[in-house]
């Protein structure tokens, strides 16, 4: 990791723990507001943990978007969880084939990034 990809992670690490701090749920229930801080702080201490022996450039590239659009999707939302996707389910395809391999490499590809490590963590 380059010393400015280093800073830029360390960065948004503090920045994550600067929203947690000020951040009031949208409720504006004391306890909401205690229980969705803590999801913040949880989740980036969890996610910073799993990708610090990351070493390729792009999959850092990568998790420094996800973690960039899911504090801008955050703020904007005033919801610290990830949005959901809508997809269409996967009712139409058979149990097994061709149809259903090709559905689910569809739902892969349309994931949406900031919820990337999100299956992967939760």
């Amino acid at each position: 990791m380059t010393p400015v990809t280093r800073q830029e992670v360390l960065g948004l690490y503090r920045k994550i723990f600067r929203i947690a701090k000020k951040w009031q749920s949208a409720s504006g229930q004391t306890e909401e507001t205690i229980k969705e801080k803590e999801y913040i702080k949880n989740e980036a201490k969890t996610l910073f943990r799993k990708n610090k022996n990351v070493t390729d450039p792009k999959l850092i590239k990568q998790c420094i978007e996800e973690c960039e659009a899911r504090i801008e999707i955050g703020l904007h939302y005033n919801i610290p969880y990830p949005r959901p996707i809508h997809l269409p389910p996967m009712g139409l395809a058979h149990k097994q084939g061709r149809t259903l391999r090709h559905q689910e490499k569809l739902r892969k590809i349309s994931k949406p990034i900031y919820l990337k490590s999100h299956d992967e963590v939760s």
